[in-house]
């Protein structure tokens, strides 16, 4: 059996008080009472949704960008040619190029968190879906990351884009900033986030969508959300 350590006993303590938890403000003020770590813990949103992801009717995914970030500072890699590498430089991108970072990329190297390609490079990007595909890096045109329009698409990445999708377990899990976040900011990121889920319910889910929505920091326990709440904030 799993032993905790005395914070961690507090903690659910605290939530075991505090009871059934109405709204997303009282949910983020008791997460960062019970984060306790030395470092700047992330919060993440988990949702268990009422889809079957083994249908492909029933997938849900999407993005969102997130009103005040995520708090990281994300390293953007554009694959592109020409006039478009300088545009991916301008609009903030750490390193633009072709040919050069399929080799690298081939070679081993992967020190980026998201990546970015023009429609005339997926030929080549193709090549590196066994890379890319496993760590959530390929491009994808739904995600927004396969686009001539890559001054637009760096701008989202580094604003704090965040892309979602469903797990085999039918469960949602996205980051919506850190600890260290005022309560206002990290609230108007849950919301955008609940809201973009909900608004990609697939017309295949039947029953209810929304089975449960719970926060937690990244060293803390979870706290459980009333999903009727969630339901009638989203509608607004």
């Amino acid at each position: 059996m799993a032993r905790y350590g005395k914070r961690y006993r507090a903690a659910t303590e605290l939530l075991r008080q505090a009871g059934a938890i109405r709204d997303l403000g009282q949910a983020v003020k008791l997460v960062k009472q019970t984060a306790k770590a030395k470092f700047d813990e992330t919060i993440v949103v988990s949702t268990h949704l009422g889809v079957d992801p083994r249908h492909s009717d029933q997938l849900v995914r999407g993005t969102v960008v997130l009103p005040h970030g995520t708090g990281k500072s994300l390293r953007v890699l554009v694959l592109c040619k020409g006039e478009k590498e300088k545009e991916a430089l301008a609009a903030g991108a750490d390193f633009a190029g072709a040919e050069e970072y399929v080799k690298k990329i081939q070679e081993g190297w992967l020190d980026v968190d998201a990546i970015v390609a023009t429609p005339d490079l997926m030929g080549e990007v193709g090549k590196l879906g066994r890379v890319l595909g496993p760590r959530g890096l390929m491009p994808n045109p739904k995600s927004g990351t396969v686009t001539f329009d890559v001054a637009k698409a760096v701008q989202e990445i580094k604003a704090g884009k965040v892309e979602f999708r469903v797990d085999k377990a039918g469960v949602v899990h996205a980051p919506i900033g850190k600890m260290s976040f005022a309560a206002d900011r990290l609230i108007a990121n849950a919301h955008a986030l609940m809201d973009n889920i909900v608004k990609a319910k697939p017309s295949a889910a039947k029953g209810k969508y929304l089975k449960s929505v719970t926060m937690t920091s990244t060293m803390g326990p979870g706290v459980k959300i009333d999903t009727s709440h969630v339901d009638e904030l989203v509608k607004h």
